[in-house]
């Protein structure tokens, strides 16, 4: 089975999931980030936080962007414990952060049971310059891994510095869209014909990006419009690649 979609509550979903039956957790959760005070924090949605007004994007809003910096740590913890569970020994994770949850990301990724191994950045060359500052033009990807890594059981050398922009126009499917050039780059952790598990799927795109690249996928995704969108992202991408219809997508 190629792969298989959940749509709902990714920390109960996770937990009807048997153990050790992932080998890579590769995922872009909600950041959180943005807003000096509790009011800012929870008074924008996330397509009012990441996208401009003048763009005008009819894409769907998502939840779990209004957590204030405790509750971030303490759910990001908890779902990262859960998933520590789901993954094999020597397995990885791989999570999305901005410059602002990066010391909260690495703080929870530890506390769920992890051994960080280092930080990636993401280079997006289409981020607007600001005058009398520097552009901010990097997201970073914490990584770590469930104890020691064998390196003769995937022996790739991957680089830590991606550059793409992100999906624009009619291919542009999620707020916070990651290109798929940079996921099949980064799905190459896990190891060939292993299984890459993103419970934030958004649109699909890591596992549109572990499907090509020869690899499992399970996906949980929340919102119900985009838990469709990805579905059907994933379901072109198997006829694509192998010729068939393989999916399971539960409610």
């Amino acid at each position: 089975m190629p792969f298989s979609l959940h749509q709902g509550d990714a920390l109960s979903v996770l937990t009807t999931l048997p153990e050790d039956c992932v080998d890579s957790v590769i995922t872009d959760p909600p950041y959180n980030s943005g807003g000096r005070t509790a009011k800012e924090r929870t008074s924008r949605s996330a397509k009012q936080k990441y996208t401009s007004a003048d763009a005008q994007h009819t894409l769907p809003d998502f939840t779990g962007e209004n957590m204030d910096q405790r509750s971030y740590g303490f759910w990001l913890t908890q779902i990262m414990t859960e998933a520590h569970r789901l993954t094999k020994s020597g397995g990885t994770a791989l999570l999305f952060t901005d410059w602002r949850q990066l010391p909260v990301t690495t703080d929870a990724i530890q506390a769920a049971g992890w051994l960080w191994r280092g930080v990636l950045v993401w280079h997006k060359p289409q981020a607007r310059p600001q005058k009398g500052r520097f552009t901010q033009n990097c997201e970073f990807i914490v990584w770590a891994s469930k104890g020691p890594i064998d390196a003769a059981r995937n022996p790739v050398y991957l680089p830590g510095l991606y550059s793409a922009s992100q999906p624009s126009g009619k291919n542009r499917q999620h707020i916070t869209q990651k290109p798929v050039e940079v996921m099949r780059e980064l799905v190459k952790i896990c190891p060939e014909k292993g299984t890459v598990l993103d419970f934030c799927a958004g649109s699909g795109s890591t596992g549109v990006a572990a499907l090509l690249e020869g690899r499992d996928f399970i996906g949980v995704e929340k919102t119900e419009t985009y838990a469709s969108v990805a579905a059907d992202r994933l379901t072109e991408t198997v006829r694509q690649t192998l010729g068939q219809d393989d999916v399971v997508l539960t409610a």
